[in-house]
């Protein structure tokens, strides 16, 4: 019997190859166990893994009975989902989203019905949908927008009422009918639309949404959700016309007359009346780099969607934004069953900056003449610039966290000690400092104005300072003497099996950011293969940590030989590296240090993934210098990890 995930791969490839096609038997799919032991993996390293839901059912209480249990529900008929308990976390603006937690027996069958449904739609997902889409995120999302909203004119900024509790269980059921003819299949998603929810061990059910917290909730809302985009893609093909390219009339006028002047001075030769024609010369190309190029005339809509929230950017009037919102409040309105919300539907001029994702968003107007090439041009305008919202998100977020505290006498900002963190240790204290400044840091490294973040940096550090000579009574100074490094850095020492290490705070100019780029969903890497010699075979080349899916009939002690690029040190010295693995999500471990940059491994039969990563150490075995893995200490390209296989000899 092949693997179920295999199959689904296959799945996968038929709904990329043929968008159109109809899936009819996804149900059986559901009674094979092996999907369980997947859904398993997927699940129990998340730390909801141990959260209960209505009763006491855990990750704990996984087993192979466990899973018989549940298919056997499934196949007779009888299977029916828990009641979600509802629970809320508070939102950034202060108010309380409400979260349904499933039992863990629900969950697992949410994943795995999650899985099919990834393979079934993922292919046809709109290529400007990014939220809960793997390989996709919110930099991928702000990347394709900086690249695709180059010169336009307005924003549209789109807010759905309430998207995930509004869902209209008729029309997500429709829409699921277009793609899958399963009865059973369908009827078990509503089973769990329709399970309800316990608040203060009292029932209530639910009519509309699908409860956030919930695994198959995320996909189910991109399924609704990818309609508005198609609606967005035939609105497009509508509204946009394509005009030749034209000049302007201005800019023509200039341009002739700066010709004539240039066929003037060849004419001429050295001397007074040849020097004013060069100043007259300067001076028209001067008023020619400032007088608009292009004529505007063509009309385009681009957008971009992370879950719920989208943005819309016109080339056109604001006549055309308006009549674009009407529409799309129409489509929403009659077709989703929801509702824009005609006070948060924005319509900005580019100029003026929208929020999206976190972000402010605006359209360069910058007539500065830059060389580019073989030739002079306006290179920022009508360019896309992110720019951090310090006042909005930065102080709020230091201000929350107790970081800061505002001078009566200047209203400046300075660092505070944080009381909430007296209790823990030095170290459990920097680390928190330090997650909380690699955070935003990471998050906000496409902004234009990211370098602004070394003030949040240095209120980050002193905070962190303060807190520490809160914690021991003692000045400042004594606690940065105390765990010197260097001449302007300090950390805390801590041992750990590799030896001792040092934790400190990450400057903000050591962070370089993730690569925003779109990555292909794959269930399974179909390039693996297994030899008559037990060796691998496969064409992937994971970036570290790099992670490589083993086969079931791999045989044990299988070598795997793992190579990484080398690094050069700044200072000259000896570069070193560490090597570590990692076994089904388990514990890394260190299989190997030294200058080498390749290392040879030994699979043991009945892995299911093992992962590598690696990072560089300076000749004194200062790891400290390289605080992120797969990061140099130069801030290069990082190191990635090659696997290759190698048969046993």
């Amino acid at each position: 019997m092949k693997p179920t995930m295999e199959i689904l791969t296959k799945l996968q490839e038929n709904s990329k190859k043929h968008h159109d096609e109809i899936f009819t038997r996804l149900y059986r799919y559901l009674l094979r166990p092996d999907i369980y032991f997947t859904a398993y993996q997927h699940l129990y390293s998340n730390n909801g893994a141990g959260t209960k839901g209505v009763n006491e059912d855990t990750a704990d209480g996984f087993s192979e009975v466990y899973v018989e249990r549940i298919i056997e529900a499934l196949r007779t008929g009888t299977y029916c989902p828990k009641p979600v308990r509802r629970t809320y976390i508070q939102k950034s603006n202060g108010k309380m989203r409400p979260l349904g937690l499933p039992t863990f027996a629900d969950k697992l069958v949410q994943e795995s019905m999650r899985m099919v449904l990834e393979a079934v739609y993922e292919p046809v997902f709109s290529h400007y949908s990014h939220g809960f889409r793997p390989g996709r995120s919110c930099h991928t999302a702000l990347a394709q927008l900086k690249k695709e909203f180059i010169g336009a004119g307005w924003f549209i900024e789109g807010d759905i009422k309430g998207c995930f509790d509004n869902i209209n269980h008729t029309v997500l059921i429709s829409v699921l009918k277009k793609k899958i003819r399963d009865t059973r299949f369908l009827n078990l998603i509503q089973l769990f639309l329709k399970a309800g929810y316990m608040e203060n061990w009292k029932y209530y059910g639910t009519y509309s949404g699908c409860p956030q917290g919930g695994i198959i909730s995320p996909i189910l809302a991109n399924i609704y959700l990818n309609e508005l985009d198609s609606y967005v893609e035939e609105l497009k093909k509508e509204f946009d016309v394509k005009t030749p390219y034209k000049t302007t009339p201005a800019y023509q006028a200039i341009a002739r007359k700066r010709a004539n002047l240039k066929r003037k001075i060849d004419r001429r030769k050295d001397g007074t009346e040849r020097d004013l024609l060069i100043a007259e010369y300067k001076k028209l190309s001067g008023e020619l780099y400032k007088t608009p190029a292009k004529l505007c005339d063509d009309k385009k809509i681009k957008y971009v969607r992370y879950a719920d929230d989208f943005l819309i950017a016109v080339n056109g009037n604001k006549q055309d934004c308006e009549w674009i919102k009407a529409k799309l409040t129409e489509f929403i309105q009659d077709t989703l069953k929801m509702e824009l919300s005609q006070e948060k539907t924005l319509i900005t001029h580019s100029s003026t900056p929208a929020r999206f994702l976190g972000y402010d968003v605006r359209v360069r107007r910058d007539q500065q003449v830059k060389p580019w090439k073989k030739c002079r041009q306006r290179t920022m305008n009508n360019t896309v610039e992110l720019l951090i919202p310090f006042q909005d998100k930065i102080e709020k977020f230091l201000f929350s966290k107790g970081i800061v505290k505002q001078r009566a006498d200047n209203g400046k900002l300075e660092p505070a000690g944080r009381l909430s963190l007296l209790r823990h240790t030095d170290l459990e204290i920097v680390t928190v400092f330090d997650a909380e400044l690699r955070g935003i840091c990471n998050y906000y490294h496409l902004a234009s104005n990211y370098r602004n973040l070394n003030y949040f940096s240095y209120l980050m550090e002193y905070s962190c300072l303060k807190t520490l000579s809160g914690k021991h009574r003692c000045k400042l100074s004594k606690i940065y003497d105390k765990y010197r490094i260097g001449e302007k850095r300090w950390g805390i020492p801590y041992e750990t099996k590799a030896g001792k290490k040092i934790r400190r705070l990450t400057k903000f100019n050591e962070i370089d950011g993730k690569k925003c780029e779109d990555i292909e969903p794959a269930i399974l890497s179909s390039s693996l293969s297994v030899f008559d010699d037990g060796s691998i075979s496969t064409d992937i080349v994971p970036t570290a940590p790099g992670c490589i899916t083993v086969p079931e009939n791999v045989q044990g002690g299988t070598s795997l030989e793992v190579t990484w690029g080398a690094s050069t040190d700044p200072d000259d010295d000896p570069i070193g590296y560490e090597l570590e693995r990692q076994v089904d999500n388990g514990e890394w471990e260190q299989v190997y240090k030294g200058e080498a940059t390749s290392y040879t491994d030994a699979i043991t039969r009945g892995w299911l993934t093992v992962a590598y990563r690696v990072r560089a150490y300076d000749s004194y075995g200062a790891t400290s210098d390289y605080p992120q893995w797969g990061q140099t200490r130069n801030r290069s390209v990082p190191p990635e990890c090659h696997c290759r296989p190698r048969p046993v000899p």
